[in-house]
Formats: structure tokens, sequence, C-alpha cells
């Protein structure tokens, strides 16, 4: 999900990640073929995944050893400023609210932007099984499962830990399939062809953050009114909303930036995965690692002189200082 230090236009990306997705008669075919929806025999399927989970070093999560028939899904409501792009999720220029529909969501946020949506699992609270998952395709399950039992691996800042368990949920989901189906099977090419996509959408992300941020830049310095401010950025808005199949008038910048925390740091993350030859027990080792080498939180606050743990300045700051430990973990690593 993201680009690295090239910023191409955004039509050229589209383009580009079209040619990913289309190229060759075998993934056309793809396409074409629907997703296997969850097995009636889930349980045994998330038994086959825990058991895929503890080879690659995860340890047992008390997240779905029950089931909500009941619960749907749960809901998310944040709101913030028009001309402010919030760094992360964390951001505490995002207000996140308890609003069960979108109705008071958008009561409590006056003229903010406001994000408001339902999501099937929440992470490290020992989240159950909903009917939404149970209900849904294969792809979505399978990374549901991991990324969430992911969180329960590490303590590292949002900001970095979100983009690992996408990297781990993307190549996990693969690599089990793979083992499980077996290569080529129609399970196989679907997993696959959805963790590919999604690591593709992540460099969309981060050009469409990029030209925000870069646009709110030049209305602070006085370079663009506001009216012209709010054209812009729905074009740009409207763009990400086709790439990323939303409904129109659903992005705004508190999606763009619950979408960069998940974003920012894949593609070094992708790096190291890659420099470990793809093995993803080595991978998760690598991380485990770097949990205990990163500086404290305190450690950070003391050292750049923030009082408040909750600011975005610590939240920079805090991700800013384990990405310098992941580097140096990197380097350590390729000097052997």
């Amino acid at each position: 999900m993201r680009l690295t230090n090239l910023l191409l236009p955004v039509g050229m990306l589209v383009a580009a990640l079209m040619v990913t997705l289309s190229g060759g008669c075998a993934q056309i075919q793809d396409l074409i073929l629907p997703t296997p929806g969850v097995p009636g025999e889930w349980n045994a399927l998330m038994q086959e995944v825990r058991a895929f989970e503890r080879r690659i070093g995860f340890k047992e999560t008390a997240n779905f050893k029950t089931v909500y028939a009941e619960q749907g899904s749960y809901s998310i409501c944040g709101y913030a400023p028009r001309f402010q792009l919030p760094y992360s999720y964390e951001d505490p220029a995002i207000r996140w609210s308890d609003a069960q529909n979108e109705q008071d969501c958008r009561a409590a946020a006056n003229n903010d932007d406001v994000y408001f949506t339902h999501v099937e699992a929440v992470g490290e609270i020992g989240t159950a099984v909903t009917s939404t998952m149970l209900e849904g395709k294969l792809d979505r399950f399978l990374y549901l499962v991991i990324h969430e039992d992911c969180h329960d691996q590490f303590d590292l800042p949002y900001g970095v830990e979100e983009a690992l368990c996408n990297l781990l949920g993307y190549k996990g989901m693969s690599a089990f399939t793979a083992q499980k189906y077996g290569v080529k099977a129609r399970e196989d090419r679907a997993i696959r062809r959805y963790a590919e996509k999604q690591s593709e959408l992540t460099r969309a992300v981060v050009v469409y953050y990029q030209q925000v941020e870069q646009l709110y830049a030049r209305h602070t310095r006085n370079e663009i009114a506001a009216e012209a401010v709010l054209l812009q950025r729905a074009r740009i808005f409207g763009s990400a909303e086709r790439t990323f199949g939303w409904r129109r008038n659903a992005m705004n910048n508190v999606g763009l930036a619950n979408e960069m925390t998940y974003s920012r740091h894949y593609p070094l993350l992708e790096r190291v995965y890659e420099a470990l030859e793809g093995d993803l027990a080595k991978t998760v080792a690598f991380f485990k690692r770097v949990d205990t080498l990163k500086p404290t939180a305190a450690a950070v606050m003391k050292q750049h002189r923030i009082s408040d743990g909750k600011s975005a300045q610590f939240v920079r700051a805090y991700e800013a200082a384990v990405v310098q430990t992941i580097e140096t973990a990197l380097k350590a690593h390729q000097r052997r």
C-alpha cells in the first residue's frame, strides 16, 4: 500500500494498477471467477489458521473464541476540521465518537469532515467472530483473523503496527492458502489476488495523502483560497473513492488519515520482509526483536521534551524512533 519515494500522477498510478491486476490470461480469468465464501465449517478453518500462525511464531490470542451472531459489525465515527489533514488515526485532530449511526455522527460533527463506517472486527479486545465475517468472503475472513491476531504479538506504535499487521496478513494469507489448497487452486488464486491488490492500493493511499497534504500547505501559505482548496480536494477525494471502491462523497480528511495509518511505513516493512527472503517466521522474529530494542515512550517524550503522550508530536516522534530502530536492525542483519 505504498509508493516509497516516487510520486506518480494518480492517473498513471491507477493505470499501472490495472495493468498489474489484469495482465496475463490466468489473472484475467481470476478476476472473472468469484472469490469463495467462508466455509460452513469455519471453525475447522480457524483452527488451521491458528496452527499456521503458531508455525510463523505467533502466540495464542483471545480473539475469535466466541461468536456474536447478533453482532454484524462495529460502528466507527470520527470527525476532523475540513482544512486539516491529520497525521494518522491517533492524531487528536480527529475526534472519535461512540455514535452508532451516521445521522448521530454527523450531528455531533457540525461542519467538520465526517467519517462513519462499520468494521467486522476490532483488535486487542478479545474480538469475537461476527456474522459479517461468516457471511463474507474467504479473503476478508483470513485477512481479519491474521491481522487482528498480529496485534497481540507486538507492542509497537500503531502507525508501525498497523502496517506490519497488514504485511503479515497479506503475506500470511497467501502462504496459508498455498499450503492448504495448493498453488493455483481457485482459493489460492483468489487470496493472492486480494493480497496483491491490497498491497498495490497502499501506494495509491500515499499518493492521495501527499496530494491533499500539499494542497493544504499551499492554503496555509496563503497561495490558494479556501474555495479553491475545497474544489481541488473534492477532485482528489473523488479519484480516491473510485480507486478504492468507496461510495461517492465518503472520502475526506478522516478517512484518508485513517488509511494512511496502515500505509505510511508499509514500504519499509516490506523491504525487511524481502531482505529476510520472504520468510514469515524470520520476519515475525525480527519485529519481536525490534519490539525489545525500541526506546520506551517515556524516553522518546524526554528526548523531545514532549509532555503530552497523546499529542500528534509524540505520535510522530515515537514512530520515527521505532523506524530508526528497524532500519538499524535491518542494517545489522545485512552486514552478517
